[in-house]
């Protein structure tokens, strides 16, 4: 559905500005603690089908550092699953397919974790591959053109780990390469979660002004910015209403596992513009929270459908 904006030319006003404090100001900060919340068995019949687009699947050796990170600086990582048992967990339980995301920690990686995706991906067709690569290094470009001709259907960057800003210059090239294949790009471009442990300061890098900038001048890149954009949630949800080649999902962001009000405006402005996400399996807590929170939600049967699955497959089909 196109989506029309009254003053389309015009700044959206107060993009920074947002009447609640923003985490860091409310003195929300990681580590954080586990929660020993009861998981379901699987996904309920009575949901229309659940597709999870925000999945992370690596090498175990990557795998086993970004947990070790976690449990020390981020929170203790429930499921402690490697690629195979990930994939099995949530398909076994009801979930119909996953979008499959990675990122490279420094230069050089982005190859190796690619042709492991795509490898994952051809032999389980309901895993829906995205590559990555590191910004700045040598040959990016071309890296993500050989992502692409792998089979993989889109990009996954990541401002905090790769320490970038959204609009920084050497993402120009990258976002054309996007846009010119059409494949979407999901990148960490919200301020939070955030770690003092990361290489930079999210708050210095990361704004919705950024991510604007970055819509404007690349019209046609299809981005999805993960967590509803936390903690800007008003921000991007006012973006969401601008943009059509801007989506968000709802990973870590619905499920009331941080101690902020749940983020409703952006799925009550364009429902068909949310995906259903969950950081699997990098989460604290039982697999099902955020899925169950969505249901309990109050969205009409059309609008429940399109979060669940029938957006991600959308954003994807053409890929």
């Amino acid at each position: 559905m196109e989506h029309t904006h009254p003053d389309d030319d015009a700044p959206v006003p107060c993009l920074a500005s947002s009447p609640a404090a923003s985490w860091r100001e409310q003195g929300i900060q990681m580590p954080m603690p586990a929660l020993a919340d009861e998981e379901g068995p699987r996904v309920d019949p009575g949901l229309p089908p659940v597709v999870d687009a925000h999945v992370h699947l690596f090498p175990d050796r990557v795998f086993e550092a970004v947990w070790r990170w976690f449990d020390r600086y981020g929170w203790p990582i429930r499921y402690k699953l490697h690629t195979p048992q990930v994939v099995s967990f949530l398909l076994s339980r009801g979930v119909e397919r996953v979008v499959a995301l990675h990122y490279a920690h420094k230069p050089g990686m982005a190859r190796a974790l690619n042709a492991y995706v795509a490898e994952v991906a051809k032999a389980e067709p309901r895993v829906i591959g995205l590559g990555t690569v590191y910004p700045g290094e040598p040959d990016a470009v071309a890296i993500l053109e050989e992502a692409f001709a792998l089979g993989l259907k889109g990009v996954k960057l990541h401002c905090h780990v790769q320490a970038f800003a959204p609009d920084a210059p050497q993402l120009h090239a990258l976002y054309e390469a996007c846009a010119r294949a059409g494949k979407p790009l999901v990148m960490h471009s919200g301020r939070e979660p955030s770690s003092a442990r990361y290489p930079v300061d999210p708050h210095q890098l990361c704004a919705a002004e950024r991510v604007e900038r970055v819509l404007k001048d690349h019209p046609t890149l299809k981005l999805c910015v993960p967590h509803l954009g936390a903690d800007e949630f008003d921000a991007y949800a006012r973006l969401l209403e601008r943009y059509d080649t801007l989506w968000l999902d709802t990973t870590m962001a619905v499920g009331g596992y941080f101690p902020v009000p749940l983020p409703r405006q952006a799925m009550d402005v364009r429902p068909e513009r949310i995906l259903y996400g969950t950081d699997f399996p990098n989460i604290p807590y039982a697999w099902d929270r955020e899925l169950r929170a969505l249901a309990g939600l109050g969205l009409d049967e059309a609008a429940l459908a399109g979060v669940l699955g029938g957006n991600t497959l959308a954003l994807y089909a053409e890929c």
